[in-house]
């Protein structure tokens, strides 16, 4: 019988209770946490950290209005040198993004397949799920273009329609159409970052099941699971509601902690950036492609460390909402909770010896 998603929370957390602490194996600790930053599943808890800078005052004098104060001035012919190592720097990056994706798609696997058997073995999961990972990473790629091209649909044609009718040109004679529009425009883009993330958890919380115990490509998966939604629209709404509470929660718990086990972290590692770059100096050394590529590098390795410990501080979070969402959809889903719930071994059966035949009678003697 379905559960709803408040029952749903009970069960995933005593599984995160036996998965991690009983016993406790560091282990599967760590290799847990390394397959839920690549999974992307450390976002599900809400713990995502962002800067925020300083007003900056903008100087009214040169034309350049949109310039903080203080922005040096960039002689174009200075940055000539530098031409071929930003093209190839966007370069890797782009191709970075599609190995991380790559990556990602089957790491999702990994992940589901280490919470239902509460065990995680990376190397033999990644032969195991390579192939329905593969066809996860297709579906990734298109749900990418698909939310960049209506995002700039969305952004392009009101921006473009205000440039034809010259509001933009003339913002003050045109103030209360622009203030409708932005927010008419506001409540569009809101509305549709909330479909893309409703698609995203979806996705990855119900698509990856079907897609690695039936071996269905992502469209055939969609299908069957926009049917199983359909007779339940009310259960999956108020699982994305839930969920949403429980991120919150979870961010309140856990990304606080995390904020400043990092920060403390980032103190060590700041303060011998800042020596390396100080005998750097003194050692002559100047900023040039080699150099710049060397602190990029670096910077980049500091910063995966970085996530990575952060990663194991969120290891709970990491295998209770995977955890959740199985729960809350195999009682939907027969597949997953036969996986869940595997059939208890039956005893075997004793099988009796075959009775011993009756003693012959003694030969009788011949007579004479």
């Amino acid at each position: 019988m379905p559960i709803s998603a408040v029952d749903s929370i009970s069960p995933a957390f005593e599984h995160t209770k036996q998965q991690l602490l009983k016993p406790f194996r560091w282990g599967q600790w760590s290799r847990l946490a390394l397959v839920g930053f690549l999974a992307g599943e450390m976002s599900s808890g809400g713990c995502s950290f962002n800067n925020f800078g300083g007003r900056t005052s903008t100087p009214r004098n040169s034309g350049q209005e949109f310039l903080p104060a203080g922005f040096p001035h960039i002689d174009p012919s200075k940055l000539a040198p530098y031409i071929g190592l930003i093209v190839v720097g966007a370069i890797a990056f782009v191709i970075l993004i599609f190995v991380f994706i790559y990556i990602n798609s089957i790491f999702r696997f990994i992940l589901f397949d280490s919470v239902v058997r509460k065990n995680c073995t990376i190397r033999e999961g990644w032969r195991k799920w390579r192939q329905p990972g593969r066809r996860f990473f297709l579906w990734q790629i298109v749900f990418q273009i698909a939310t960049m091209m209506l995002f700039v649909i969305l952004i392009g044609i009101p921006v473009g329609i205000a440039l034809l009718l010259g509001w933009i040109q003339q913002p003050k004679a045109h103030m209360i159409p622009l203030v409708l529009g932005g927010i008419f425009l506001f409540f569009v883009f809101l509305f549709f970052v909330l479909v893309a993330m409703v698609i995203h958890v979806m996705a990855k919380d119900f698509l990856v099941p079907i897609m690695g115990l039936e071996g269905l490509d992502f469209a055939d998966a969609w299908s069957r699971l926009l049917n199983m939604a359909k007779a339940e629209k009310g259960s999956y709404v108020f699982y994305m509601v839930m969920k949403a509470v429980l991120s919150v929660a979870a961010f309140v718990v856990f990304g606080i902690v995390a904020l400043i086990i990092v920060l403390i972290c980032a103190i060590p590692v700041g303060a011998a950036a800042a020596a390396i770059i100080l005998l750097g100096k003194s050692a002559g050394l100047m900023w040039n492609a080699y150099t710049i590529t060397l602190a990029v590098l670096a910077g980049m390795v500091a910063l995966l460390v970085l996530l990575y410990v952060m990663s194991l501080i969120l290891v709970p979070v990491i295998v209770f909402f995977p955890a959740y969402s199985i729960y809350f959809f195999a009682s939907r889903y027969p597949a997953l909770d036969a996986l869940l719930h595997p059939p208890a071994p039956s005893a075997p059966s004793v099988v009796e010896p075959p009775p011993e035949p009756p003693p012959l009678l003694p030969t009788p003697e011949p007579i004479g």
